[in-house]
């Protein structure tokens, strides 16, 4: 039985591992929205639309067809799982790339050796060369491991997200690329795979040109640099091309029909132009030495944690193991992973993480080779099962390391306070806010998808600022914009030659954006109660940048400020909604709860000058209860 068992798990060691990771990352998964672009994200796959840039088709036209399995789930918690199941098959993918890599590096170490001591290899047991084999395996499999649940791989597992599905094609490339470069009889046909895959990655995210050093370098030191060369580059990017092309097409044959998220509005070539390259997020990529120094520290000083600190220990034995033995792929790796790096520390965002993965992954392949020399050590000191149990103990730490840090399953949090916002506002009403990391994107999820408070108007401040979002205002809410005709062309041929990179008078546009912002209240206010965020009060409000229409104000109203004429008392329903928390805390976290507990201290405040102790103590009752932070 435990003979079967044992030739099982080295045939299928990669399925059997990756299996094994996916029930882990199940209970990690979150079971709704999430922060940032989760609502958003989800809605895209679930109503087919087109997302913020680049648009994502691949993984838009997948998610799409995944949710519509007939599976006991709701959409936002398939999403979720299409992710887990991307990551995990990530890992399938690695572990046979490591098992590749490490396999080749075993037959060229044994050649060296053979060289220096012909007698003694004749003489070397069967056995010893069958346990090599299992060690082989072995070392992939920890280094997978170690890898599937290291911080930033194991948080892509648990929502919706792209990098999800990057994570899988990054798998892919590297395995095709490994795969060409080793291959014997170099057909043309491997590099073919590899076109495919690239084209496939480039058709879910622009990220994909982080590993074309990888490529570049392997090719060349497979191929040379000759003519019979050039032609198969020329052959694969005439796979490449077309693949890519036909991709991209649904961009603007699905902006054709007008979809409910339609962002870009991709429909004729500018726009698409636009929209593919990522002109509006341009302004944080290159943009200063002290950015990039800035997101360079902040790489440095998360790098350890990311593998747990063991796995930057095991890492390091492996580097200096490659660097003596398999120098080219030494030099292949470390290029790969620099120039992942430095790269992306270019992009001056908060959530930087994610551009690291590809780095993160070069020096997984590392930490493969440190477990094999681990692994062989042990053997010789001990007993082959003792090192197997130290090696995966190693392997299995960053489980308990990182499991409170990535674990979402009980994260209601996002979907709590979206509905309680929703819901503390009327039919109809009107929600202006750019609160899109919290509520904005999540209410995308909820009114689109599942039809949740759909008669409310959403509306984000920010995105005012570019010229497509009138589109989508007109397409989902065309009663709340008919009456601001003249507004909103004004503000378009104001803003058209800035998205142009043309010269543009930035007073003007300025002028007519806040034109706009009080004229959606003065033009709707007598049909539609109009609600404005917390934010927006302490920020454009009181630097003067956002006012409202001459005699109106704003009372505190549950989470938002309802803008009302009267100065006499204005009533609010009780706070009867719940917000749950999780243990885990983060800043997205802390600002739902910050915003929450200071609206419901500004509604007592409020019923106080109006002498209703009776009602402010609701509030604070509420907010000591629920908001004690």
């Amino acid at each position: 039985m435990w003979t079967n068992r044992k030739e099982f798990f080295q045939k299928h060691f990669a399925a059997t591992t990756a299996l094994f990771i996916f029930i882990i990352y199940l209970f990690t998964l979150a079971p709704s929205v999430v922060q940032i672009d989760s609502g958003e994200l989800s809605a895209v796959q679930a109503t087919l639309g087109i997302a913020h840039p680049t648009g994502y088709p691949l993984f838009t036209m997948i998610g799409y067809l995944f949710i519509k399995l007939p599976l006991p789930f709701t959409a936002i918690f398939k999403a979720n799982l299409l992710a887990a199941i991307w990551c995990a098959l990530g890992v399938f993918i690695f572990i046979k790339s490591a098992h590749l890599i490490i396999t080749n590096y075993e037959t060229k170490s044994a050649l060296l050796k053979k060289s220096k001591q012909k007698n003694e290899m004749k003489n070397e047991d069967n056995s010893n060369d069958k346990e090599k084999s299992v060690i082989t395996i072995l070392a992939s499999v920890f280094g997978g491991i170690a890898l599937a649940f290291s911080l930033t791989f194991w948080v892509q597992s648990t929502s919706v997200e792209v990098y999800s599905l990057q994570i899988f094609l990054f798998s892919l490339n590297i395995f095709l690329i490994l795969r060409a470069y080793y291959a014997t009889n170099g057909k043309i046909i491997n590099w073919l795979w590899v076109s495919l895959s690239l084209a496939l990655g480039f058709a879910n995210h622009m990220t994909t040109l982080l590993i074309l050093p990888l490529i570049t370098i392997l090719f060349f030191q497979k191929e040379k640099f000759r003519t019979a060369s050039i032609k198969k580059i020329l052959l694969m990017l005439a796979l490449f091309i077309p693949l890519l092309i036909f991709f991209y097409l649904y961009l603007p044959l699905r902006a054709s029909t007008n979809p409910q998220i339609n962002w870009g509005n991709p429909i004729n070539f500018e726009n698409f132009f636009r929209h593919v390259s990522g002109k509006q997020y341009q302004v944080w990529l290159f943009e200063s030495f002290e950015a990039a120094g800035k997101q360079f520290k902040y790489f440095l000083s998360d790098f350890p944690s990311e593998f747990s600190y063991v796995g930057l220990i095991i890492g390091a034995i492996g580097s200096v193991a490659v660097y003596r033995d398999f120098r080219k792929i030494f030099y292949t790796l470390i290029a790969t992973f620099l120039f992942a790096v430095l790269y992306s520390i270019n992009y001056d965002i908060v959530d930087i993480d994610s551009y690291f993965l590809l780095a993160y992954m070069m020096f997984a392949f590392l930490i493969v080779f440190g477990f094999y020399k681990i692994l062989i050590y042990l053997n010789s000191k001990w007993n082959f099962r003792i090192a197997v149990v130290c090696a995966l103990l190693f392997s299995l730490f960053p489980i308990a390391f990182n499991f409170s840090e990535v674990n979402q399953s009980n994260d209601y949090t996002f979907e709590d306070y979206t509905r309680a916002i929703l819901n503390s506002t009327e039919k109809n009403s009107i929600i202006f806010t750019y609160q899109w990391d919290y509520f904005v994107s999540a209410s995308y999820y909820f009114q689109m998808v599942e039809n949740y408070r759909s008669d409310v108007t959403v509306i984000d401040k920010e995105l005012l600022r570019r010229s497509w979002y009138y589109n989508q205002l007109k397409r989902n809410h065309p009663d709340v914009i008919k009456n601001l005709g003249s507004n909103i062309s004004n503000f378009l041929d104001a803003v058209k030659p800035f998205e142009r990179s043309e010269i543009f008078d930035s007073n003007l546009i300025e002028k007519y954006y806040r034109a706009i912002m009080t004229n959606l209240i003065s033009k709707n206010i007598t049909t539609r109660n109009y609600y404005i965020s917390l934010e927006l009060f302490q920020n454009e409000m009181q630097r003067g940048e956002f006012s409202l229409p001459e005699g109106y104000q704003i009372v505190p109203h549950l989470l938002l400020f309802k803008v009302v004429k009267e100065m006499d008392y204005v009533p609010a329903p009780d706070p009867n909604f719940t917000i749950r928390f999780p243990e885990r805390r983060n800043k997205y976290i802390d600002f739902i709860e910050t915003t929450a507990g200071t609206m419901l201290t500004y509604r007592a405040a409020y019923e106080l000058q109006f002498n209703k102790p009776e009602r402010a103590k609701i509030y604070i009752d509420k907010v000591r209860k629920e908001f004690p932070n």
